[in-house]
């Protein structure tokens, strides 16, 4: 049986990945400090990354998606992170969301069910 998904996501460089999910989204580093290898958490999410130091940001498709119970709270505290960000929409799928970049241009979207 399935229980969990932990997306894995390409990084060029360790320390300003860490420093993005744990200084501007508030995340904190789970497990070992491992080489090339980074793993973060917050509340019930995990989101892990591998290094590729040749990725080409413009050529990077990493995508998660991202469910939440909360979605006007965690707009706004990302809003005020100094990080590019969409504004919140309403979507014709019942979903209001929110997406952000991060530095390799993996992108997170946010969203929660309008029902």
């Amino acid at each position: 049986m399935l229980t969990d998904i932990n997306p894995k996501l390409p990084m060029r460089n360790k320390a300003v990945t860490k420093d993005f999910y744990l200084n501007k989204l508030g995340f904190q580093q789970f497990g070992g400090d491992y080489p090339g290898y980074l793993m973060v958490e917050k509340d019930r999410i995990q989101i892990h990354f591998f290094e590729f130091d040749e990725l080409d940001p413009k050529e990077n498709y990493g995508q998660v998606y991202i469910r939440t119970d909360d979605i006007e709270a965690l707009f706004q505290f990302a809003k005020n992170q100094d990080v590019s960000i969409t504004e919140l929409e309403h979507k014709s799928w019942m979903q209001r969301e929110f997406s952000i970049h991060d530095p390799d241009n993996n992108l997170l979207t946010f969203g929660q069910s309008m029902f």
